[in-house]
């Protein structure tokens, strides 16, 4: 919206007081003048709507999601949460067909979910690209329906995509690390579309924080580093 012109009309100018106009009539006209400019800045910040970006401002990027399963969801909380730009990383289930499993519903195996955690990302700070990298170096991808010392279809590892860019991502990353050379085994997690995501109960969010003992008894009892650097010749990332 255009602002008005802050620019008193040529008939609001003072002219140089004359005998005709004397004293009053100039402080008249000033005083009119004066009230036509505090209109026009008040009209000016009008036409701004409030919270609007500054002329040449790039709009943030909106949040975006991404999941992934990689076993114990525990395990695969701290990874991203470390990472600039992962606004938030939620322990869930997904990929199966009960409607608000439990924990207990889902260890059974009988649900079809997957331990999986959803991060919450900024696009403009963290790629997608970055995000399947973290995943793949701490996940064992030659592993079918099992991580590390937990079985079960709901230890599965695979990538849920939410758009058709990351379908395509993903898949390009899958298929570059099949024919890496790396493993002689094939790969074996999925590419699947993301469907719904139930958040786990509140004591598997953030457990490795609240539980640091537990977490790294655990963590170590499931030989999980030790399998990592196996597969991927350095500490995960």
């Amino acid at each position: 919206m255009s602002a008005i012109a802050c620019r008193p009309a040529t008939f609001l100018q003072p002219a140089a007081p004359s005998q005709k106009q004397g004293f009053l009539g100039a402080r008249f006209v000033r005083a009119l003048t004066l009230t036509f400019l505090v209109f026009c800045t008040l009209s000016s910040v009008a036409a701004e709507p409030a919270g609007a970006p500054a002329a040449g401002s790039t709009p943030a990027a909106a949040p975006a999601l991404a999941t992934f399963a990689g076993g114990c969801f525990w395990c695969m909380e701290p990874p991203y949460e470390k990472e600039v730009g992962v606004l938030a990383v939620v322990s869930g289930y997904t990929g199966g067909t009960q409607k608000n499993p439990s924990y207990e519903a889902v260890s059974s195996g009988n649900t079809g979910h997957a331990e999986a955690v959803q991060v919450t990302y900024d696009p403009a700070k963290i790629s997608y690209a970055r995000l399947l990298d973290i995943f793949w170096r701490n996940i064992d991808p030659l592993a079918v329906d099992r991580q590390f010392c937990d079985a079960g279809n709901q230890y599965r590892s695979a990538i849920f995509y939410h758009d058709a860019q990351q379908e395509a991502a993903a898949r390009a990353s899958k298929e570059a690390l099949s024919q890496s050379g790396r493993f002689k085994e094939p790969i074996a997690t999925l590419v699947v579309a993301a469907g719904d995501f139930y958040p786990a109960e509140d004591y598997h969010q953030g457990y490795s924080k609240k539980n640091v003992l537990q977490y790294k008894y655990y963590r170590y009892r499931c030989g999980r580093d030790q399998r990592l650097t196996e597969l991927w010749g350095a500490s995960p990332k």
